[in-house]
């Protein structure tokens, strides 16, 4: 366990931790709330391929919807008949049911070291991870904008990153088909449908309720990111239905 440990450490956190401490030396007025906007941007350029990547998937799957669905119930009782049509539809599109676990699986190790880095503070025990080129003996500004203690968590913050992250996923969660038909009773219901409604409510409603329980640094790199990935889906998006 302490090798993974070491290996995370050196890869992850410590990179990050030096990363954000030269960013907040650099920026002027030594706000740590701008420190960790500019970090969570560059995060997000260095990964656009991957996340770009996922969202178009995730559309065009969105689209074929219908397909999927016909497929599903002419094949009900032959499920290797059925993934392998799934396949032939995947195939033909270009596209990969998984391309939206690469990039979670990429950033999930960022995430996490960022979260450590928040929740453990910036002591001297913390300050002994910096590289040597990366001296700092100053102290940390905890303050974004000279209102929002970054050590503590923000209730405003909290519901902000609530609000938006249901906005995000709302844009990007498929719409029901107009052209369905009404249910039998016979029928069963559309599972994948009511699984994303009630994703919809409940991801911004932990978050939140989380938020309000963390130092409010990661709620500022929530909602930076959040904010980037709205605008990432809306220019791809919008690029989509203009070449359709």
């Amino acid at each position: 366990m302490s090798i993974i440990s070491n290996f995370f450490n050196y890869c992850f956190y410590q990179p990050l931790f030096n990363f954000l401490i030269l960013i907040y030396k650099l920026i002027p007025g030594g706000d740590f709330g701008i420190s960790i906007i500019i970090l969570t941007i560059l995060i997000k350029l260095l990964m656009l391929p991957f996340n770009n990547k996922a969202i178009k998937s995730q559309k065009i799957i969105a689209d074929l919807q219908p397909k999927i669905k016909e497929i599903q119930e002419k094949y009900k009782n032959d499920k290797e008949k059925q993934a392998k049509e799934m396949m032939e539809i995947y195939k033909k599109e270009k596209i990969s049911p998984f391309a939206g676990i690469i990039p979670a699986l990429i950033q999930l190790p960022i995430l996490i070291a960022l979260y450590q880095l928040f929740l453990r503070g910036f002591n001297t025990e913390q300050m002994s991870l910096l590289y040597s080129f990366n001296h700092f003996s100053g102290e940390i500004n905890p303050y974004f904008l000279g209102i929002i203690n970054l050590s503590k968590p923000n209730y405003i913050l909290a519901i902000i990153v609530g609000v938006l992250q249901f906005f995000q996923l709302k844009t990007s969660t498929p719409k029901k088909s107009k052209n369905n038909k009404p249910l039998k009773k016979s029928d069963r219901p559309d599972i994948s449908y009511i699984i994303q409604k009630e994703t919809l409510f409940i991801v911004p409603l932990f978050t939140a309720f989380i938020l309000l329980t963390i130092p409010s640094a990661v709620g500022i790199y929530l909602l930076t990111t959040t904010l980037f990935t709205i605008i990432q889906q809306y220019s791809i998006l919008k690029n989509r239905k203009n070449i359709n």
